[in-house]
């Protein structure tokens, strides 16, 4: 009687779920920071972090942002350009900066800044990340280098994400821009739904996959690219396997030659670099850019290019159609047979730089 009457006690009929739910609680927090939660970034310049071996700004918030200048001298410049990279790249990678035919660079005047973005490369990572702080850190950049009232931007790949935010919130501030490949938001809001369903169907299933997690559950992103039971995104996993064929035979033929500075890439670990440009880039957007006016309605003293290849295995080309469609004032150019890493063809380069500055010149 004794022992039913202490078994059925309201105090010990408490105890086991008390211990159940405590069991549950310590085991969601030591699964959360050994495996869910990404580590602290390893900053620059901090005990045991990576060296700080670029020039660097000092932005409005403190954060600190690493770049590197290329072309003519910046206080001869025409034309003065900032170069914004896509996911698992850094400021080295420049492409319309090195690429370009020998002597361009001087008939042109041209000036280009890359800088790593935020967590990448040199520059301190930035946890409220946003399209619209990325503009304000290269409208800061640019007024730091002290590039005047105008200037250009280029923005390849994720890259691009970031320059739509430079035409939303600084467009006051461009003389030109164009995007490379840009990756596509599939959740932006005028994006019909047989449109965004095509080119997220077009992707390797892994990047569906990744994609999904990166929108509907971020807080999971760095687990999903860290564990190994089920591929994660192909990008945070270096896999190319999925490329087109002209890509393929790109990395095939360009070898380490084409990211020479592959380890200077991600020192400050994945999180704040490949899984936050996914968290941003296919996240809730507080602007969609089927919605944006022309930059350059009244003084028409700019232009707004799109470069894709119908080929491109990362970022489909049917988004890139119809966003094209809808913005009569961007000015559509698809490279046939050619995947995302088109611009390392002979002679892309020069098409996409003299592109951007026609307008400036029939001006």
């Amino acid at each position: 009687m004794s022992t039913r009457s202490s078994i059925n006690s309201p105090r010990n009929s408490l105890l086991l779920p008390s211990v159940l739910v405590i069991l549950v609680g310590v085991t969601s927090a030591l699964t959360y920071q050994s495996i869910i939660k990404p580590p602290p970034p390893k900053l620059c310049g901090s005990p045991g972090g990576p060296p700080i071996t670029a020039p660097r700004i000092k932005l409005r918030d403190g954060r600190y942002l690493a770049y590197k200048e290329h072309g003519v001298p910046r206080e001869k410049a025409l034309r003065k350009v900032i170069f914004i990279h896509g996911s698992d790249c850094c400021r080295h990678d420049a492409v319309y900066a090195t690429r370009l035919s020998p002597g361009l660079i001087e008939e042109l005047g041209m000036y280009l800044v890359s800088f790593d973005r935020p967590g990448y490369g040199e520059s301190d990572p930035d946890p409220n990340r946003t399209p619209k702080s990325l503009a304000l850190d290269v409208e800061e950049l640019a007024d730091q280098l002290n590039l005047g009232a105008k200037f250009y931007v280029i923005g390849y790949s994720m890259g691009g994400q970031a320059t739509w935010g430079c035409l939303k919130y600084i467009p006051h501030r461009l003389a030109g821009a164009t995007l490379v490949a840009p990756v596509v938001n599939y959740w932006w809001k005028n994006l019909p739904l047989n449109v965004s369903t095509q080119g997220y169907s077009l992707q390797p299933k892994r990047d569906q996959w990744a994609v999904r997690v990166a929108h509907y559950a971020p807080w999971l992103m760095y687990w999903w690219n860290t564990q190994k039971w089920f591929p994660g995104s192909s990008v945070a996993n270096r896999d190319g396997t999925s490329f087109s064929q002209q890509d393929k035979e790109i990395v095939l033929k360009l070898g380490a030659s084409r990211k020479p500075h592959l380890a200077e890439v991600r020192p400050q670990g994945l999180h704040e670099t490949i899984n936050r440009d996914m968290i941003v880039g296919f996240g809730s957007w507080e602007f969609d850019p089927i919605e944006l006016e022309d930059p350059f309605l009244n003084d028409h003293q700019g232009s707004v290019h799109m470069w894709q290849g119908d080929d491109d295995m990362l970022v489909p080309v049917i988004p890139q159609r119809y966003i094209a469609e809808k913005l009569p004032w961007l000015h559509y150019h698809e490279v046939p047979g050619s995947g995302h890493f088109f611009h390392y063809n002979e002679g892309v380069v020069d098409d996409i730089v003299k592109t951007l500055f026609k307008t400036e010149t029939e001006n």
